[in-house]
């Protein structure tokens, strides 16, 4: 499977979700859905998959968890908030440059309308 054919697997499990909870929910039950329902359709997936920063000169600065690392090459970041701002977007990138990963998505649960966007490291 491509990552777009990958992302568009979690983009229509994301807005089936979206359709059946609809936004009120906290951002983990977002998160269980979505790894339930991918699972089910038979993709790998590690819920808070943890991300390790270094410094330029190879000094471990620290780690934080990315919500969904799915088939070793996506990130997925989850919210459940009114609208998506900056600094979710920045999470994202900070995310993708530390773990040298090419592809991620911001999906936002919290908003009567499904937010999804995807985000690619060049």
């Amino acid at each position: 499977m491509t990552v777009n054919e990958l992302c568009d697997v979690v983009r229509e499990t994301s807005f089936a979700i979206h359709k059946y909870h609809r936004n009120g929910h906290l951002e983990k039950i977002y998160e269980n859905a979505l790894v339930n329902r991918l699972r089910k359709q038979g993709l790998k997936v590690e819920q808070q998959h943890p991300l390790t920063v270094y410094d330029e000169d190879g000094t471990l600065l620290g780690e934080y968890f990315a919500d969904l690392y799915v088939e070793d090459g996506l990130i997925v970041e989850l919210k459940a908030c009114k609208s998506i701002a900056e600094e979710h977007v920045a999470q994202l990138l900070g995310y993708l440059t530390s773990a040298k990963v090419h592809d991620g998505l911001l999906i936002n649960f919290g908003a009567p309308k499904l937010f999804i966007k995807k985000y690619v490291m060049g």
